[in-house]
């Protein structure tokens, strides 16, 4: 187990290192660059090449990038172009309000998707299997944005609501901050949930016809023990597989919901980074991001063995 944890930590260097070139270079394919938006958006002179000098980005694209990695390796994401703050400092700030984002969003996913799923392979074919898979499908179908606009349009019509401008931290106000994002974690669950439930309900068909279960239930035991004890224990492997592929799609989310909402999180940074062509911005967002998302697929990985003693890692 700990020669696989160590190399799995080994490669994460080489993947970070991959994924912070193709960023650094990708954005600056985008058309247009933060000197042109400056010149024509916030009145600095029209100079374009002095305002290019003086913001490094003058150089070749590989000088560029070696002078960001060499500041990485300092602790050093690099200053924003527009606002003259360290990247670094923006991104603790905001990272609060997006870690709880997730949190809540990741709660309402186990919330939903776990029991559903367990209770749909109990009542197999029954009526309320059925309501239960058409559920999963139109949560996988339906577009979270969509919901999204859907709440805030109607909730202003026809419940006089609409989300609070100014985002209160959790510190001041637990209620109200809680309030807040109730709406859009349970849009981010929604399509995580509906997997989560079709593969609970699909591995609890497989569990279920197992020879121990079987056993189990031939000594006494009762059914819910024998569900939660022998079954659900078993089939949460896969699930907990797809939790892991299913963050990055959460992360994601975030982007989306912050903008829909209103919430001055990483994720609405990274976009208003993008619009206005901030790099440093958002190559520092995106490398936190993979580093983030390497970390939990290792850490998943070796959940594996805690949950399943059968599994070794060689």
């Amino acid at each position: 187990m700990r020669r696989y944890i160590f190399r799995r930590a080994l490669l994460i260097i080489p993947t970070i290192v991959i994924v912070s070139f193709l960023v650094f270079c990708i954005v600056r394919l985008i058309p247009g660059d933060a000197v042109e938006l400056m010149v024509a958006e916030q009145g600095f002179a029209d100079d374009s090449e002095e305002l290019r000098e003086i913001l490094g980005l003058d150089k070749p694209i590989l000088t560029q990038y070696f002078k960001y990695v060499g500041g990485v390796f300092k602790g050093d994401l690099g200053i924003s172009l527009w606002s003259g703050e360290p990247v670094l400092s923006e991104i603790t700030r905001r990272l609060p309000l997006s870690v709880e984002l997730a949190t809540l969003a990741l709660i309402w996913t186990f919330l939903l998707g776990v029991p559903i799923g367990v209770l749909s392979a109990l009542k197999q074919d029954s009526w309320l299997d059925y309501i239960m898979r058409s559920w999963a499908i139109g949560g996988l179908s339906i577009p979270g944005f969509w919901i999204a606009t859907l709440i805030l349009v109607f909730g202003a019509i026809w419940f006089k609501w609409v989300p609070p401008m100014d985002y209160i931290p959790f510190r001041e106000d637990p209620l109200q901050n809680l309030s807040q994002l109730i709406a859009p974690s349970l849009v981010m669950s929604m399509a995580m949930s509906a997997s989560i439930m079709r593969m609970t309900r699909t591995m609890m068909l497989e569990v279920m016809q197992e020879d121990y279960i079987r056993t189990a239930k031939a000594k006494g035991l009762t059914g819910w023990v024998v569900v939660v004890r022998h079954s659900l224990k078993n089939a949460m492997i896969p699930v907990l597989s797809i939790m892991g592929l299913q963050l990055a799609f959460l992360i994601g989310g975030t982007v989306i919901m912050e903008s829909i909402f209103v919430l001055p999180g990483v994720g609405k940074y990274l976009l208003d980074a993008i619009t206005w062509r901030d790099y440093p911005v958002i190559q520092g967002i995106n490398l936190f991001i993979c580093t983030l998302i390497i970390t939990i697929n290792l850490t998943v990985d070796i959940l594996y063995g805690f949950l399943d003693p059968r599994i070794r890692y060689q």
